[in-house]
């Protein structure tokens, strides 16, 4: 029998999605940067020259946290949206472009490998362009609260860009004492 969900149906199926993506995101970006020490207090990120638009230690917090919210809700719209034409593909590069998310902060701040995480950032950006775009043709504002995120990676590869180029040998920086260093 083939019969259609009311919108409330629909709703709460969205808010059941809703509450997993968004809590399960938020918790895999807090523990990719907690394994790598990412961020200030990190000795060897301190020891680095940083660029003038660097901005404070607790921004990236906020950031970071509201990024991954909106991602969640993104995602669960797409979860959502069962037999909507491009949602395959749609779920799976979004999975792909969150493994590479949760792989930069072990991948600069760890590894302290700043070109090859400057490659990784700049992918990962194109690559949200093509999931927003995919997102939008399923629902618009899915791929609307992508948009922040497109801005952000942005500005963190420029971040990034700048830090490679004000610290030339900045992979081959002794960590400090209390710092270690994943090799590849």
């Amino acid at each position: 029998m083939n019969e259609l969900a009311s919108p409330g149906q629909l709703r709460l199926s969205y808010i059941r999605w809703a509450l997993v993506t968004v809590p399960a995101i938020v918790l895999l970006g807090i523990l990719s940067g907690r394994v790598s020490q990412s961020g200030y207090g990190n000795p060897w990120f301190d020891a680095l020259v940083k660029p003038a638009i660097m901005p404070p230690g607790w921004a990236f917090g906020v950031a970071w946290t509201i990024l991954y919210i909106l991602m969640g809700l993104a995602f669960a719209m797409i979860l959502n949206a069962r037999r909507a034409k491009g949602r395959g593909i749609a779920i799976a590069l979004f999975l792909v472009q969150l493994v590479m998310n949760l792989a930069w902060s072990p991948l600069f701040f760890a590894a302290h490998q700043v070109t090859a995480a400057l490659g990784l950032i700049v992918a990962l950006a194109l690559l949200n362009l093509v999931v927003a775009a995919l997102f939008w043709r399923i629902r618009p504002i899915a791929g609307l609260l992508l948009v922040p995120y497109l801005l952000w990676l942005g500005f963190a590869a420029g971040l990034n860009y700048q830090i490679h180029a004000l610290n030339p040998d900045a992979e081959k920086l002794a960590p400090g004492s209390a710092d270690t260093q994943i090799s590849l």
